[in-house]
């Protein structure tokens, strides 16, 4: 049992290559930075195959529990001295958090493809970022982010992995931001921290509430508790806001509706920066944050209702506005935002399973496309606009056809990927609104045609670069090509693991994942149980809307082929001809962006008025110097002047008149008499015999 015994090290060691990258990456060459780097992250993978091999074994002996390493007490301890009254107002809970590590079959996958496909994009990332400046820092990133995301999964209590998700939310700012001399990418960096923090406030108060009401964050307790008291907490309004709170989190991370913004900007980071962060993993966050809180969403079905709409009008969304981009890196990041809007659907209709295995296979048909966008990229020296590229499929073969693939894959084309994982979440869908399902099979046709776009203007049509560029187009090293061909490989073969019964399959990814959905499942399906005859698993109706899946593959093949596979230096767009106001509100991605732009940047005037939130604060900012700061000061002045006043009234007239000015006039009032009383006996006696001359002279004069 040593790998899991060991479980701890498979995050630290990308932390150690980050550490070594933080302290002497400056001092090293390119190899040894590669050679620490990449080597950590093959050790961590083969790390985790061999804990997911012995916890398959664990499990047998000790009845599908959950794996867990507790390695030392974080927050809180058992002397109480952190004790806090729960919501009913008299049961004492002790804040206890550990630094622990958790194993399940949904941390299972989670760790496979988050190592895996990392491994493979940290590989391609050798030949792609070879010329480059701040090698060692590029790498030095992605070891940071692989730690943070394995601690996101591995934790095993809500606060461990929020030190996860604030983790990844760095590390795709400082990735996102790589290229920090440019501005473009400092304000995308900016806005994809600012974005996730807004989420991140929700996923805090949403884990305030959970400890609250539960009295720990352990996700076994919590787990335990929510299924114990199903029948008392179902609809109850405290669980129903811990689960939109947490919702609002996983809105941000995973680019949902309405802080989905973000994520079409991060693509001003390097090519493997999107594929490994904003394709295959950090995005999946959400998802793996919902999934494993799945036992408090079917106590809320509010909750479970709102995050399946969300889902589903984020998928139509972000599909609608691939449909004209021109940047291949951006109509892949819609892509993305889109398929996370299928996961979120799946999970909303308690389709647990399904989504889990979307996200599972998105991840390697998404990382294909992305490490083949930049393989393209690479031959076309830096260009990403797909009106300048065509005519490449001779050119770059490797890349043509491994494209290709995970093209057929997204678009649902069986016995592909991501025609297994697709066509559950719309059956699932059917079974829980109609309305939902037409939402999710017109994005499918959106999907099919947004992507083979992509694909005829890249490797079909009229080469429509200049004479220089052209010149120079050639296929990437190895080792870039050699991880699109692994991740071809498994674009293909991945979703065989999910086959469905109803197909001859035995579904073995979804019973994996029976012990820790098999509860919630069974909760959400228990109001399936009466449909009609043919909607039953496997029925009729299940076929057909099979059939109606790959139809919709189909027909945006076509209309793809039709527009774009003979498409020349002034080729026309469907939609700008048929309807130039659709395609102007598409090509301008709704104007969400200037919306905000107006709400909260206040970036546009009005004369000299600055409008939204930030004319808002600056008006604030005026109203607190003129009239906040002006009537404090004002009542400074006034009393400064009353007490000057009162001061001088003191001196001079209380002081002046009432006390010393009576002592004044007493005082000379007194002094003539003070002349005749001196107290000398020799002056009264001259002063007597002067009075009595005075009266002798006067009585002998007259």
């Amino acid at each position: 049992m040593f790998f899991l015994d060991h479980i701890w090290l498979i995050p630290l060691l990308p932390a150690f290559g980050a550490a070594m990258m933080f302290f002497f990456g400056r001092k090293l060459q390119k190899p040894a930075v590669s050679a620490v780097c990449v080597g950590v992250v093959v050790v961590a993978f083969l790390m985790a195959c061999g804990a997911v091999w012995q916890y398959t074994g664990w499990t047998t002996a000790n009845g599908n529990q959950p794996y867990q390493k507790i390695v030392y007490t974080w927050l809180g301890s058992d002397t109480g001295h952190m004790n806090y009254v729960t919501h009913d107002g008299q049961t004492a809970a002790v804040f206890k958090t550990d630094v622990g590590f958790f194993l399940d079959p949904l941390s299972s996958v989670w760790l496979l493809f988050v190592t895996g496909v990392g491994m493979l994009i940290h590989i391609y990332s050798i030949g792609y970022m070879a010329h480059e400046g701040g090698y060692y820092r590029f790498f030095g990133y992605l070891n940071l982010f692989m730690f943070s995301m394995l601690m996101l999964v591995l934790g095993n209590n809500y606060a461990l992995m929020f030190v996860g998700w604030e983790g990844v939310g760095l590390c795709s700012y400082l990735l996102i931001g790589f290229y920090f001399h440019r501005k473009s990418a400092n304000d995308a960096a900016n806005k994809a921290f600012i974005v996730n923090r807004i989420g991140d406030a929700g996923f805090l108060l949403g884990m305030f509430t959970i400890a609250w009401y539960f009295g720990s964050l352990n996700f076994s307790t919590v787990t335990q508790l929510a299924r114990e008291n199903y029948n008392s907490l179902l609809g109850s309004p405290i669980i129903t806001a811990a689960t939109l709170l947490l919702f609002v989190g996983a809105c941000g991370k995973s680019a949902q509706l309405p802080l989905y913004v973000w994520l079409p900007d991060a693509m001003e980071g390097p090519t493997p920066v999107s594929a490994l962060i904003h394709a295959a993993t950090m995005v999946t966050a959400g998802v793996y944050m919902v999934a494993r809180s799945n036992a408090l969403f079917v106590l809320a079905p509010t909750s479970m209702w709102v995050v399946a709409i969300v889902g589903a009008l984020t998928a139509i969304f972000a599909a609608s506005i691939g449909l004209v981009q021109n940047d291949i890196k951006r109509v892949l990041a819609y892509s993305t935002v889109s398929q996370l809007g299928y996961m979120f659907l799946a999970l909303g209709v308690g389709a647990f399973s399904a989504g889990v295995f979307h996200v599972f296979t998105h991840a390697f048909f998404k990382a294909l496309l992305f490490l083949g966008a930049g393989s393209v990229i690479h031959a076309m020296s830096g260009e990403q606009d797909m009106r300048n590229m065509g005519n490449l499929a001779g050119k770059i073969p490797i890349t043509y056809r491994t494209m290709g693939i995970a093209t057929l894959a997204i678009a649902g084309i069986p016995p592909l990927a991501g025609f297994v994982s697709k066509d559950e979440i719309l059956w699932r869908a059917w079974l829980a609104s109609p309305w939902l399902w037409a939402i999710g099979f017109v994005t499918a046709l959106m999907t099919a045609f947004y992507m083979f776009r992509l694909v005829f203007l890249t490797f079909y049509g009229q080469p429509r670069m200049s004479h220089e560029v052209e010149h120079h187009v050639h296929e990437s090293p190895t080792s870039m090509t050699m991880p699109l061909v692994v991740l071809a490989f498994f674009s293909i073969t991945a979703g065989w693991l999910g086959w469905p019964g109803s197909l001859g399959g035995s579904n073995h990814f979804e019973k994996f994942l029976e012990p820790v959905f098999a509860r919630e499942g069974a909760t959400v399906e228990a109001a399936e149980t009466a449909k009609p005859a043919g909607e039953e698993k496997g029925g009729g109706i299940e076929y057909g809307l099979m059939a109606l899946s790959v139809a919709a593959a189909a027909v945006g093949f076509g209309m793809a082929l039709r527009a774009y596979s003979k498409a020349g230096k002034d080729y026309p767009e469907p939609i700008a001809v048929a309807a130039p106001p659709i395609y102007d509100v598409l090509y301008n991605k709704y104007y969400v962006d200037e919306g905000y732009d107006y709400l909260f940047t206040g970036r546009r005037k009005l004369g000299e008025v600055r409008l939204g939130a930030m004319g808002l604060g600056e008006a604030s900012s005026w109203f607190d110097s003129r009239v906040i700061d002006g009537t404090v000061n004002g009542a400074g002045w006034s009393t400064r002047t009353f007490a000057t006043i009162s001061n001088w009234f003191d001196k001079w007239v209380i002081d002046g008149l009432g006390v010393n000015g009576p002592a004044i006039l007493a005082r000379m009032l007194s002094y003539p008499t003070r002349l005749l009383q001196w107290g000398l006996v020799q002056w009264y006696a001259l002063v007597m015999v002067a009075g009595l001359v005075g009266f002798a002279f006067y009585y002998v004069y007259h």
